[in-house]
């Protein structure tokens, strides 16, 4: 087999989960909490001369519960955000860096006299 250089590699604990899987796990939870509305909905009518309290507290989770249900079915696909990312960049060469910036590049002559101190100036 040859090496394929310049290829794109991806991490497989990267992917998402599979749509057969995320469906799946919609329609439990769209059955879960459709069951407990059909449940809240039957204590009502078995509580309502019994203990009226708790039967309108059964009525108004059977009148939120249908709503709550679609909401949280129909949630969009989930974000791994904590997971590496799924794109493994190909390793670049290392450039060269600066030279060293202990001293000049070049040698400087050494200045002998008065011109050492700075300019020459004329007398006027």
């Amino acid at each position: 087999m040859r090496k394929q250089t310049g290829a794109q590699a991806f991490r497989i604990t990267g992917a998402r989960q599979g749509l057969t899987e995320d469906v799946r796990g919609r329609q439990r939870r769209y059955v879960i909490s459709m069951s407990l509305r059909t449940v809240a909905v039957v204590l009502t009518a078995v509580l309502w001369n019994i203990e009226r309290h708790v039967a309108i507290a059964t009525l108004a989770l059977g009148i939120v519960l249908p709503y709550v249900a679609v909401v949280i079915a129909n949630a969009g696909r989930e974000n791994v955000r904590s997971l590496p990312s799924t794109f493994i960049p190909v390793p670049t060469r290392p450039m060269l860096g600066p030279g060293s910036t202990a001293g000049p590049a070049e040698p400087v002559p050494e200045a002998a006299g008065p011109e050492a101190d700075g300019p020459r100036r004329e007398p006027s």
